[in-house]
């Protein structure tokens, strides 16, 4: 399945007891900002790759940008079963992320 659109699934827990821990977790989740990823909840990230398979790249990126006493977990999952979700806000059901749309450069 690596030509099939995939989700990257980043989900961790980071220190945050002193103020420099609180500044090294915010670092971080600018980091997968930058990295283009979108916040799904406050500490699961996703990133759309629509050419599939596993970015080794970003991988290694995450890993290398994780501060000291942090877990990260990478997941990725096809879109099949991402747009398959069950999301919920307010104990209302919400329409789970569709694939973002495709920029055509020319």
């Amino acid at each position: 399945m690596p030509d099939s659109p995939m989700w990257c699934v980043a989900m961790f827990d980071l220190p945050v007891l002193t103020a420099p821990q609180r500044r090294e977790a915010t670092r971080f989740r600018k980091f997968l900002l930058d990295r283009g990823f979108l916040m799904v909840q406050f500490s699961v990230y996703v990133k759309y790759w629509p050419t599939g398979g596993i970015d080794m790249t970003t991988i290694k990126a995450i890993k290398g940008s994780l501060p000291t006493g942090g877990k990260v977990r990478v997941l990725a999952v096809t879109d099949r079963q991402w747009s398959s979700a069950y999301c919920f806000e307010n104990a209302r059901e919400q329409v789970a992320d569709e694939a973002p749309e495709q920029l055509m450069i020319f």
